[in-house]
C-alpha cells in the first residue's frame, strides 16, 4: 500500500486547518493509499487546538513548529526535507492550509499514480474564485512568465510529487525560494490534472498584490539566464525602433524591464543551499496530534 504524506504549511490559520483536515479525513476514506499529514507552523503568533474528533482515515498527523517565520515557500521545502529524511513515504502532497486547495481532488491524484507510477503529478488551474482585479493579474503574470523564461506554469503548490522527484527538490537550492519554479525546472513530464481553486475557509486571502508580484518574479528568477538573454534581445530590438523616437515615455518599458531584472536578481539571492541544507534546524518541537 502506497504511503502518502500531505504536506501543510499555515500561518495563525487554525480554524481553516483543522476544517480542511476533517474533509481529506472524509474524501480519502474509500482510497487505497495509507495517508499521513504534516502541517508545517510557521512560527504563528497564536496557536489552537487541531480539533481531532472522529478523524479515522488518517494513520498520522504531525504538527511540526517553525522556530522563526520563513514564509510558505520556505516552509514546504522544509517540510520536503523533513520528510525524506524523517519518514518513509511514496509519494507528498503539498497543498494550502485555507481551503483553496480543494481535497476532493485528492481523490484525481491518487487515481493517477495508478496510471502514471513516479511521475510527478500537477494540478492544473482551470477555474478561479477570486476577484476579477486579481484574476486579471494572474494572466499578466503567467503572461510575463512564459515571454521571458519559455515556460507555461499553471499549476501551484497542490502536486503530488513521488519520491524520486522530492530527492531532486532537496538537492535543488531553486526550491528554497520558488516552489512551482523548481518543480518546472527539474522535470519536464508533468502529469496535469484539471483542479479547481476553490473558496477560502475563513478570512481573506493572504495573497496580496505585492505578494502576487513578488511570488510571480520569484518564479521567473529561477530562469534568469533565459531572462538575461531575451532581455537583452528585446532592448536591441526596441532601441532600434524608437530610436528616432525616443522620449521619457517610450523610455518606460526599458526603465520597467531593468526594474524588472534588478528585482529577479535581488530575489536570486535567496537561493541558498547552505541554509536549505540546514532548515531542519529551524524546527523548535514536533506535536504528535495523532
Amino acid at each position: 500500500m502506497r504511503k502518502i504524506f500531505i504536506l501543510i504549511p499555515i500561518y495563525n490559520d487554525w480554524e481553516s486547518v483543522s476544517k480542511l483536515i476533517k474533509e481529506i479525513n472524509f474524501c480519502i476514506k474509500d482510497l487505497e493509499a495509507e495517508f499521513s499529514i504534516i502541517v508545517i507552523n510557521d512560527a504563528s503568533n497564536n496557536h489552537q487546538n487541531i480539533n481531532l474528533e472522529n478523524i479515522n482515515s488518517l494513520k498520522n498527523i504531525k504538527i511540526i513548529n517553525m522556530k522563526e517565520n520563513r514564509g510558505h515557500a520556505r516552509c514546504i521545502a522544509t517540510g520536503l526535507k523533513y520528510i525524506h529524511e524523517k519518514q518513509d513515504y511514496d509519494y507528498i502532497i503539498p497543498m494550502d492550509g485555507d481551503g483553496e486547495d480543494r481535497p476532493e481532488e485528492i481523490i484525481e491524484f491518487t487515481n493517477q499514480i495508478k496510471k502514471f507510477t513516479n511521475k510527478p503529478i500537477v494540478g492544473k488551474r482551470v477555474k478561479r474564485t477570486e476577484k476579477l482585479i486579481f484574476k486579471i493579474c494572474y494572466e499578466l503574470h503567467k503572461l510575463i512568465t512564459f515571454t521571458f523564461t519559455g515556460k507555461s506554469i499553471k499549476f501551484g503548490n497542490f502536486t503530488c510529487l513521488p519520491k524520486s522527484t522530492v530527492e531532486k527538490m532537496i538537492n535543488e537550492k531553486a526550491t528554497w525560494n520558488s516552489f512551482s519554479g523548481s518543480l518546472t525546472k527539474l522535470e519536464k513530464d508533468l502529469i496535469e490534472i484539471p483542479s479547481i481553486r476553490g473558496e477560502r475557509y475563513f478570512g481573506l486571502s493572504k495573497m496580496s498584490f505585492f505578494n502576487l508580484i513578488k511570488h510571480s518574479l520569484s518564479i521567473i528568477s529561477v530562469f534568469r539566464r533565459t531572462v538575461l538573454i531575451r532581455s537583452a534581445l528585446f532592448i536591441v530590438v526596441y532601441i532600434l525602433l524608437i530610436k528616432s523616437n525616443a522620449s521619457i515615455l517610450t523610455s518606460m518599458p526599458l526603465l520597467l524591464l531593468l526594474l524588472m531584472i534588478y528585482s529577479i536578481s535581488s530575489l536570486a539571492l535567496r537561493e541558498n543551499m547552505d541554509e536549505f541544507d540546514q532548515a531542519l534546524s529551524n524546527i523548535g518541537n514536533i506535536d504528535t496530534a495523532k
